[in-house]
């Protein structure tokens, strides 16, 4: 995806270098609404500066990408506070793969940053969810060095550290990262999930036990909009109890295979209306972890995985 020293193309270098920062910042932030948000700030701040200015800065795209960076950085240690004044458990936002979008004959927007956002391990929510433990600055480290191979004396120049600082910065974040297992291989983990969804529709709770790790842990974001659980709940057999339940309360909730964040996860819509978006983490043949995403304005990107489908916020269910 190019370096931070990368110059764009145009005549002020900054064409083309949008859908990169739009990349980083989505991994940096978790959020495609704040992701956006960052990069157009970035963008007004170029167009703000004097002309003369502009001129004299040798490669915009390095610019752009260190004003970015340091929107992010801001962004990140205020979201901490606010973090803590959400309502149950934060997650971050789920991404549709644009191939679902193209198979169900929807117009793509392509002013839409999801679209531009390439979908490989680093956005998986799993990788996503480790870069949430990180502190800011290990996450900026990390995220520009070891995903976007963005050299120290560059990533120096976005946190006001120096280089040497930035590396430490970048280990301790890759011990974090080495800490989680890797992720299991993709047709593994699409087989297990099919599993889960042929028995969560059935409601057999001994298969869903079989098919979770005993130790393993759903954790759901309603964002205090849609009901759901406000606490992680723990261990195969109770989640596949809670599965079994909201099956009950949810008659005619449809689930469907959709690749989310880039790995096999599960949606699920009634009325046409896609109400929860679930990921999972697969270990050892078993789910290990389940990421439920229901926040209706974390799903408005998956509006458009159904152009038949009318629009709403989604329904508790």
């Amino acid at each position: 995806m190019g370096t931070v020293g990368t110059a764009g193309t145009g005549a002020d270098g900054t064409a083309g270098e949008r859908g990169r920062l739009i990349n980083v910042a989505y991994r940096l932030l978790g959020s495609v609404t704040e992701a956006e948000d960052a990069v157009q700030d970035a963008y007004a701040r170029w167009y703000g500066l004097p002309r003369g200015r502009r001129e004299e800065i040798l490669s915009p795209g390095a610019w752009l990408t260190t004003v970015t960076g340091r929107i992010c950085l801001d962004l990140l240690g205020s979201a901490r506070a606010r973090r803590e004044r959400y309502v149950g458990a934060w997650l971050p936002e789920p991404l549709p793969d644009r191939a679902e979008w193209d198979r169900a004959g929807a117009s793509a927007d392509p002013a839409d940053p999801a679209d531009r956002i390439v979908q490989d391990e680093s956005v998986t929510m799993a990788f996503l969810v480790v870069l949430e433990s990180m502190t800011p600055a290990e996450r900026v480290a990390f995220v520009l060095h070891d995903v976007f191979r963005y050299p120290f004396a560059e990533i120096a120049g976005v946190l006001g550290r120096t280089p040497a600082a930035c590396r430490q910065l970048a280990a301790s974040a890759r011990r974090r990262v080495d800490t989680a297992h890797g992720p299991a291989p993709a047709a593994g983990r699409a087989d297990v999930v099919r599993h889960v969804k042929e028995a969560w529709e059935t409601k057999d709770i001994a298969a869903l036990v079989g098919l979770l790790d005993p130790a393993a842990v759903m954790t759901a974001d309603g964002g205090g909009m849609v009901g759901t659980v406000l606490h992680p709940v723990e261990g195969g057999a109770r989640i596949a109890r809670y599965m079994v339940a909201i099956a009950d309360r949810a008659p005619g909730l449809e689930l469907l295979e959709r690749s989310v964040n880039g790995a096999p996860g599960l949606v699920a819509r009634r009325d046409g209306v896609v109400a929860t978006v679930a990921s999972f983490d697969v270990a050892e043949g078993r789910v290990a972890r389940i990421w439920v995403v229901r926040n209706p304005e974390k799903l408005r990107p998956w509006a458009r995985d159904f152009p038949d489908a009318p629009q709403g916020p989604p329904r508790h269910g």
